[in-house]
Parts: structure tokens; sequence; C-alpha cells
């Protein structure tokens, strides 16, 4: 589990614990509440998603994220990605734009390590994906086709 950082008043720091501690006992037990996770994101983000994580073990590493607005073409060079559709509706597509298909609730998607993927379009919100990646998925690792679509922090947001 990433350490968290200083910041804000100490309100704020006792709040970064509590969530940090009913995260521990959560990840103690086995038991998450993905619908209660997706609940806590914020209506609207400066990043493309938002996204906490569940475990971030060196084998594996789940998450919940919202996708906030459509993503341009990226990859992941460490990682496989398996995304669950929680909610929401949207498009993507991976290796060639010529194989762009629909996603829907109830649905798997899977991205092998490097490869290409993007959803261009957000059909209806909130999209809300539950993540395993494996191994474990740095933040920092994403690699957009044309550098000048965003950077790892222009991506993702992390909400704790």
């Amino acid at each position: 589990m990433p350490d968290l950082p200083l910041r804000g008043t100490v309100e704020t720091r006792k709040l970064e614990v509590l969530f940090m501690s009913e995260k521990q006992e959560a990840s103690a037990t086995g038991r998450f509440d993905i619908a209660e996770v997706a609940a806590s994101f914020p209506g609207t983000a400066a990043t493309l998603l938002v996204d906490r994580y569940l475990t971030n073990r060196e084998a594996a590493s789940a998450r919940v994220f919202r996708v906030y607005k459509p993503t341009p073409p990226h990859y992941h060079a460490t990682c496989d990605e398996y995304l669950y559709v929680f909610s929401g509706r949207g498009t993507f597509w991976m290796k060639d734009p010529a194989t762009i298909a629909e996603f829907r609730p109830g649905q798997l998607l899977f991205f092998e390590k490097g490869t290409v993927h993007a959803l261009p379009d957000i059909l209806e919100g909130p999209v809300v994906f539950l993540s395993v990646d494996t191994p474990r998925r740095d933040p920092k690792d994403i690699i957009f086709v044309n550098p000048e679509d965003g950077t790892p922090e222009s991506f993702i947001q992390q909400s704790y």
C-alpha cells in the first residue's frame, strides 16, 4: 500500500488515516464493497480518471476507478489489465481503432501488457471499472501513443 503524503490540515490527515484504516480492515477480511467505493468518487475530476487501490501486492493489484473523460490511445509496459465493467457504457478498442466495440456492465475487458488501447466515447455514466492488474500496476505505468495526450499525472488521480 502506498504511503500517504502529509498534506492539508490535521482534520484532513485524520480522515486519510480513517480511510486507510478502513482499507486495511477490508484488505484483512478480503471483502470490499465496490458500490461504496464507486459512490465515493467525486462528480468531476481534472484528470481522466480517479482510482482507489483495494490491494497492492507484488503479484497483482486490485483497484476501482471511474473514467471522467475519453481516454486516448495508451498502453501499460509492466502489467496485464483486466477490467470488469461495474457501471456505465462506452466504447473501447485495442491494437487498432477499427476494432472499436461497445462495453457495458457485466463485461470483462482484457488488455495484455504492451497492447495499445483507448476508450474514445463515454455513452452513459458513470463509467466505473473493477481492475485487476498482474503484476501490480504502478500508477506511473501509462505510456500515451501521442505524448501530447498526457502524462501519468494528468491521467490518474489516486483517491484514499
